[in-house]
């Protein structure tokens, strides 16, 4: 299995509308960063868009990941047959094996048959290239709806992006989701949580964690997933809380990031040990 950083690492260094740092994170930094973290993968997703960079940019991005050793994964948003395969493109350019996309867009929820048919009118071009679309649970649908959707397709290279807390914006916790998708995954994305009542009693709140410091059991969820899919990436997600100040927040984030990387490579080589003995 394969440790990476993404995008979603480092959401407030890269930039979140109305809180941007006075240099925000670009591509380049984010390769630099996993390099520097010694992780095989980063992932660039939507909110670090490269359909809309520069020719010459996309050629130095790949130059400059093929220098320091990490591979590069492509992640974007909306399920539009033309969106979809520009980034089928970009992949191969890239050299990513699979497209992550996050279904809906702020202008853009189509229901479960529709994307169904628009799933199934790009496969033939990602399965010609060998290219997985990897779908990510995200909170508008169950996983019985992912596992409709997939059923449906019936193509091996229509797969899942897991998502280990997303899936509680559909009323679902880890349990019900690792059981259902984690045979379907190709990339996980780590992201550890706490459940705490608030102050006042009346509720409870759910906020990032660390890897390792929060409710998620990650040692069983790699060791499942290396069961299903070894070849899998499993890239680090942060819910990061704000600090009083950008600064402040980006600070604590990479904190986070560095102390996250450290207990997933240590899950990650304790598998490798089990499995070997």
């Amino acid at each position: 299995m394969r440790l990476g950083i993404g995008s979603y690492t480092y959401t407030w260094a890269v930039g979140v509308p109305g809180h941007l740092p006075s240099r925000p994170m670009t591509a380049f930094d984010l390769v630099d960063r996993a390099a520097d973290l010694g992780v095989a993968v980063v992932q660039i997703c939507d909110n670090l868009p490269l359909h809309v960079m520069p020719e010459q940019d996309l050629v130095d991005l790949v130059s400059l990941a093929r220098r320091r050793g990490v591979a590069l994964e492509l992640g974007t948003r909306g399920i539009v047959p033309a969106h979809l395969l520009n980034y089928l493109q970009l992949a191969l350019r890239l050299g990513s094996p699979i497209v992550r996309v996050v279904a809906d867009r702020h202008d853009d929820e189509a229901p479960l048959d529709e994307l169904v048919r628009r799933i199934r009118g790009v496969m033939p071009e990602f399965e010609k290239a060998a290219v997985i679309l990897a779908i990510e649970n995200h909170d508008r649908f169950t996983t019985a709806q992912f596992i409709e959707l997939l059923r449906r397709v019936d193509s091996p290279c229509a797969r899942i992006c897991l998502d280990t807390v997303n899936s509680f914006g559909a009323m679902e916790g880890p349990g019900t989701v690792l059981d259902a998708l984690l045979p379907f995954t190709v990339n996980l994305h780590v992201k550890d949580f706490v459940v705490r009542r608030r102050s006042h009693q009346m509720g409870f709140e759910i906020e990032g964690a660390p890897a390792g410091q929060g409710r998620l059991n990650i040692p069983d969820i790699l060791r499942r997933l290396e069961v299903f899919q070894p070849a899998a990436s499993a890239v680090l997600e942060l819910w990061t809380p704000p600090a009083p100040t950008i600064e402040e927040t980006v600070a604590r984030e990479q904190t986070w990031a560095l102390q996250s990387v450290a207990y997933l490579r240590e899950v990650l080589a304790a598998t490798s040990r089990s499995r070997q003995t």
